[in-house]
C-alpha cells in the first residue's frame, strides 16, 4: 500500500486516478492552499474503521458541546431532563 499526495486541482484533474489507486489499496491525500483537507481510501479500509471513526467524531461533538457549556453554562441542560430524553429515545433504562 502506498499513499500519494496531490492539490486538489491535480486531483480533480485525475480523479479516476485517484479512484483507480484506492482500488488497489492506495490512500490519497487530498490538499487544498498547501494543507492536508481530505483523504481517498480503499472502501474496505473505510468500513473496516468506521466504528472507531463514529467513535471519535461522537468524541468531537461532546468536546465541542463541554466547551460551549464552560463558555455559557447557561446552555446546558439538568440532568432529570436530559434522562427524560433518552429514556424516551429508549437510549436508557427507566429504573
Amino acid at each position: 500500500m502506498a499513499t500519494q499526495v496531490m492539490k486538489s486541482d491535480e486531483a480533480r484533474v485525475k480523479w479516476r486516478d485517484v479512484l483507480e489507486s484506492a482500488m488497489v489499496g492506495n490512500d490519497t491525500v487530498i490538499e487544498r492552499y498547501n494543507r492536508p483537507t481530505a483523504v481517498v481510501i480503499p472502501f474496505d479500509d473505510y468500513t473496516a474503521i468506521l466504528e472507531v471513526l463514529e467513535d471519535y467524531r461522537a468524541g468531537q461533538r461532546a468536546q465541542m458541546a463541554h466547551q460551549e457549556w464552560l463558555e455559557d453554562p447557561e446552555s446546558g441542560e439538568d440532568w432529570e431532563t436530559v434522562k427524560a430524553e433518552l429514556i424516551a429515545d429508549g437510549l436508557l433504562a427507566n429504573d
